[in-house]
């Protein structure tokens, strides 16, 4: 597969999503970082962007719950190139009945070379990286001279 440069905007548009032992966590780390934050596009699980919204006052489009399809809902809209980052706080040592959900959703950002954080340190050096207000180029699946390909193979 070719890759080809996707230019990523000054302002992000930001995932968060945490499992149930870990909201308490991303809210805590959203209200610590919430002027950066309020300068980006949030968007989040149901039950996650909620929660943040109530607690800090940031504007989050809610997707489904995770385990309702929320995760889905944000793999999908990674593979639209509508997400920029993804703020994943995630419980390692809790199993989830949605877990093939979030393997997928991890799967698919890095096919699409989004950058992840699973953990407060990770998503304060991400949060606080240079590239977080300037814009800049990422990789990117060129999938559609994927498709192209493909009808050239199936032509012949």
């Amino acid at each position: 597969m070719e890759y080809i440069d996707q230019p990523i905007a000054a302002k992000k548009r930001v995932a968060l999503v945490a499992h149930d032992n870990r909201k308490a966590s991303l809210i805590e780390w959203c209200q610590k970082h919430r002027a950066v934050l309020e300068q980006h596009q949030l968007l989040g699980t149901g039950t996650t962007g909620s929660k943040i919204e109530a607690a800090t006052g940031l504007v989050v489009e809610k997707l489904f719950s995770g385990p309702m399809g929320g995760d889905q809902q944000l793999g999908a809209k990674i593979c639209q190139g509508e997400v920029d980052i993804l703020i994943f706080f995630w419980d390692p040592f809790e199993p989830m009945p949605h877990d093939p959900d979030v393997k997928a959703l991890l799967r698919i950002a890095a096919v699409w070379n989004i950058p992840v954080a699973c953990n407060g340190s990770s998503a304060d050096m991400m949060i606080h990286s240079a590239l977080m207000e300037r814009s800049f180029s990422r990789l990117v699946p060129d999938y559609q001279g994927y498709l192209d390909s493909r009808k050239t193979e199936t032509a012949v």
